[in-house]
Order: structure tokens, then sequence, then C-alpha cells
């Protein structure tokens, strides 16, 4: 996979758009992104940059937010031996998790799925995740299941959010997003 830049339409909201580039770096990938939800419900900004290693683990994320609640930002790291830190501080409830998942975006759901490409069709794996709440952007350890339905099909899920079923295409890259999001360029 090259440079791409993509965008989703937010199917679960009034009004809402994703925009997201990938970028190849030496040692691995950076991914970075804007959601904007403008609803009668939801009014809130998201930006993100999550950086990930050659192995599709994360490695480093920014997110900021701004709502009616106000503006919020938050830096996690992850080091080597897999512990992690949230915004400079020690995250020990974090320690392990291999993704994070910014929920705002279906961006974030390609780490564990490029990560994971070489599982035949009915395998799955589980995982702790960093999960990224939005506009909070508060974090919690979340396990999360991918199971591979086909070639291009996934189902995931967890005991908190839910299970949601996504459609990629040959780069892992979310085209549809059951009940949350479909592609609309790139």
């Amino acid at each position: 996979m090259g440079t791409r830049v993509v965008a989703w339409r937010r199917t679960d909201e009034d009004a809402g758009h994703s925009l997201a580039r990938v970028e190849h770096r030496a040692g691995g990938w950076l991914f970075s992104g804007t959601e904007v939800l403008a609803g009668p419900e939801t009014l809130l900004a998201c930006s993100f940059r999550v950086e990930v290693d050659d192995a599709w683990a994360t490695r480093r994320v920014e997110a900021a937010a701004v709502s009616a609640a106000g503006e919020r930002r938050l830096v996690l790291t992850a080091g080597d031996d897999g512990r992690w830190t949230r915004d400079g501080e020690r995250a020990p409830d974090l320690d392990g998790c291999v993704d994070v998942d910014v929920a705002a975006t279906p961006l974030t759901n390609t780490l564990p799925i490029r990560r994971l490409a070489s599982l035949g069709v009915g395998q799955e794996v589980t995982t702790p995740v960093a999960w990224v709440d939005v506009p909070g952007l508060g974090v919690t350890r979340v396990e999360q299941t991918y199971r591979r339905l086909g070639p291009s099909r996934w189902r995931y899920s967890d005991d908190a959010h839910g299970a949601f079923e996504l459609t990629v295409d040959d780069d892992g890259l979310v085209v549809d997003y059951t009940g949350m999001a479909t592609r609309v360029a790139g």
C-alpha cells in the first residue's frame, strides 16, 4: 500500500464525515485524519494521528477533540515492551494492548485487520485494545475479537460495544462499517 487518502460518510449520524490519510514511513505507518459530526444531537470534531510499526503494532497516538464540553487532547505511547503511557504518565491498565481504536473513525480498524491478514476464513483472534472515546478522549482497555468472514469481510465485536461487520479493500481499509460509515472516496 502506498500513500492513500480516503473519506467516509457516517451512516449513524445525520451529518458526519471522516477523512483519513495513510502513509508508509521507514519502520512503519502513519495514520492521520479528522472526523466531523454536525447533527441535531451531535456536534463535535476529532483529529487523530496514529503511528504503527512494520508489524502493525501501535506505538504512538495523538488525538484532539472539540465539542460543547470543551477541547481535549490525548497522547498515548506504547513501548516495545508493551508498556503504555497516557499523557506522559504510566498507564498499566493498557499494558499489553497492541492496537488502538479511536471510536470516531473506521480507519483504526485497519490496524488489527492488517496484523491479522493471515487468518483463514472462520478464524478469529481476541486481543486487548486501547479504546479511545470521542469526544471525551477517555481510554479504556477493551477485549476485541476480529473474525474473518471472507476475503474482504470481517466481524469485529467486543462486550462493551457489540458486533459489527466490516467490508475492506485489498489494503485492509474499511469500505463499509455496518451501522457506522460507508466510504465515499479513495
